[in-house]
């Protein structure tokens, strides 16, 4: 019963961080300013 409950907190917190990750990546882009398209 244990390793069942390492093994849940294991993916739950690789989850979590799969998640933070995502949004740190979309949040940096979204700090990137648009490039004007005009040459």
């Amino acid at each position: 019963m244990r390793r069942l409950i390492t093994a849940a907190a294991t993916a739950l917190v690789g989850a979590a961080l799969a998640v933070g990750a995502a949004m740190g990546i979309v949040a940096l882009l979204d700090a990137t300013p648009e490039q004007p398209n005009t040459p």
